[in-house]
């Protein structure tokens, strides 16, 4: 006799330090993500260490004055090199793209949406994590 246990909800841990841009959280919820929002990197650290999420949508804001970085994005990252199955999607100031960039010479985002965002994009992207495509 097999049991079909169902299949759990994916995991999405959304980071909103800024704003600026539309609550996704109930898109999230329709596209069937087990959701947790954190107002800053240091809970969203302390919530990667209780469990791992599927996909994080986190901001990527630019620092001049950071000492050894040049965002909020960094230290999230390097902590990710090691779990390269969660998925990223960096919402960004289309003003700061060079500075992504450089970013992404060292670390891989599954995707970057610039402000403003809309809902199509995110789901867009969202849909193409559920579906695996890149």
């Amino acid at each position: 006799m097999s049991t079909n246990a169902p299949t759990p909800a994916p995991r999405l841990l959304a980071i909103i330090e800024l704003g600026g841009y539309p609550n996704f959280i109930p898109l999230y919820r329709r596209l069937g993500f087990d959701t947790e929002l954190v107002s800053s990197q240091r809970k969203a650290q302390a919530a990667l260490k209780r469990q791992l999420p599927d996909v994080i949508v986190a901001e990527y804001n630019f620092q001049s004055d950071f000492r050894d970085r040049t965002s909020n994005l960094e230290t999230l990252m390097a902590r990710l090199q090691r779990h390269p199955q969660v998925q990223v999607i960096a919402i960004y100031q289309p003003d700061h793209r060079h500075k992504l960039d450089t970013l992404l010479e060292r670390f891989p985002l599954f995707a970057t949406l610039p402000l403003p965002v809309s809902e199509a994009d995110m789901e867009a992207a969202l849909q193409r994590v559920l579906t695996g495509n890149a």
